[in-house]
């Protein structure tokens, strides 16, 4: 459920009219519903009721900081993959003991920074960043508190860029190696072995996965206690997909939170740890959507091209994942009102930059607007200047109120960035030119 309804023929966010968003800040940008993104959460926790569990809001899905203080007000954490994502969840108010570092590629300056700030847990992905910590830790005269990510080789079952948890994959340490590795963290200056961590990858839709991956992480955990590892920690990671359709399509139904807790009590609610969760996707997918407004329709040799304003710069997950985004006028058709095929792109100089195929619309005009659905996630955060483009803003909404929340870059802030060295001097003959 979001809240995104036409009212009067029109489709609001929440009490506000897309229209009037679009009128007051141009298009295309951003719009998220505070209300959604409230809602999911309880669902989420409120799945876990009982259980001693940490429900960590994976920022990489949405990093905007009214999202995460949206969310750190309702009792959120936060798993960061990077210090800038550390930075961005402490200025939002989440507390440093409620941050899970995770991340194969953490630098020395990124762990430094997470043991300054005294977060819950370090997630470490390899060998070297096991001895990397020690000596960051050791220097630094504190001991951090470590989960060593397992890879469990577990097939996720969803798209090969976005699974995490096959022996092929970058992330984690091989599960058979799991107490060759805590024997070493038992031996390092620096280091305490607090709990175990997984993460199989993104947009699940099947609970068979998790249960493996699961079953794999009692063993073990069963293991390093009766070598002596206090783990009183599981970080269960994320991944719990969303439906990018209509809620109807049987086709596209997906399992929701309380399916996935079953799963988490069945295989691990009897091991008295305390329980660790990361979801991004499932918190913020559908609390947000992509608002852009028609250039032209073209009509091709074979096809109807809506041209929206929109491009993949702005939302890159169809051109690099193949992704469905349900497209919806914001004037709602009316009764009988017949639809066109139409493929809706953007305007870069890309034959990736289309935003779906052959998408039922009602006839389009230049200035109609459009909203690409379900894309609170993976969406601004992805998003690049490609094309000299600048970044879009983004707008929370909350009932009958709304707020810019990141303005729109523009070209001179961009360029502002930029310096020409003096060497470049224009007054300087053109190399090679002839005199």
């Amino acid at each position: 459920m979001d809240h995104f309804t036409y009212r009067d023929g029109a489709l609001h966010a929440e009490d506000v009219p897309l229209a009037d968003i679009a009128a007051a800040v141009g298009t295309p940008v951003y719009v998220y519903s505070r209300a959604t993104l409230a809602r999911h959460y309880r669902v989420f926790a409120d799945a876990f009721a009982g259980l001693d569990a940490t429900i960590c809001y994976a920022v990489k899905a949405n990093s905007n900081l009214a999202v995460i203080r949206t969310l750190g007000l309702l009792g959120a954490g936060a798993d960061v993959v990077s210090g800038g994502e550390l930075q961005r969840a402490l200025a939002a108010g989440i507390p440093a003991e409620r941050v899970v570092f995770s991340g194969v590629g953490k630098t020395r300056d990124e762990l430094a920074q997470a043991l300054a700030a005294g977060v819950m847990e370090i997630n470490v992905e390899s060998d070297p960043e096991l001895e990397v910590l020690s000596q960051v830790a050791a220097a630094m005269g504190v001991e951090a508190r470590v989960a060593v990510r397992i890879n469990p080789d577990v097939d996720a079952r969803t798209h090969a860029k976005i699974t995490t948890g096959r022996s092929e994959n970058k992330f984690g340490i091989e599960w058979t190696r799991t107490r060759e590795v805590y024997a070493r963290i038992a031996e390092l200056p620096g280091l305490r072995a607090e709990g175990v961590a997984v993460h199989i990858g993104s947009q699940l839709t099947d609970m068979e996965p998790y249960r493996d991956a699961y079953t794999r992480m009692r063993d073990l955990v069963a293991m390093l206690r009766a070598d002596g590892h206090d783990i009183r920690r599981l970080d269960l990671g994320g991944g719990l997909g969303i439906p990018y359709v209509d809620a109807g399509n049987t086709a596209q139904t997906t399992p929701g939170p309380a399916d996935y807790a079953a799963v988490v009590r069945e295989v691990l609610g009897d091991l008295d740890c305390r329980l660790v969760l990361e979801p991004g996707r499932v918190i913020a997918g559908n609390a947000g959507v992509l608002l852009t407004r028609v250039i032209y329709v073209k009509e091709g040799a074979t096809r109807t091209f809506v041209i929206v304003d929109a491009a993949m710069n702005d939302l890159m997950r169809p051109s690099l994942y193949d992704a469905y985004h349900k497209i919806s006028p914001v004037r709602e058709p009316l009764p009988g009102e017949g639809l066109i095929e139409a493929d809706v792109v953007g305007p870069i100089c890309e034959s990736g930059d289309s935003f779906g195929k052959a998408r039922p619309l009602p006839a389009c005009q230049p200035d109609d607007l459009l909203v690409l659905r379900s894309a609170g996630a993976y969406g601004a955060v992805m998003a690049s200047a490609y094309n000299a483009r600048p970044l879009v803003p983004e707008v929370l909404v909350d009932g009958d109120r709304f707020a810019v929340v990141r303005e729109r870059v523009t070209i001179q802030d961009m360029m502002d960035r930029e310096s020409m060295p003096d060497w470049l001097d224009a007054a300087a003959p053109a190399e090679g030119k002839v005199a």
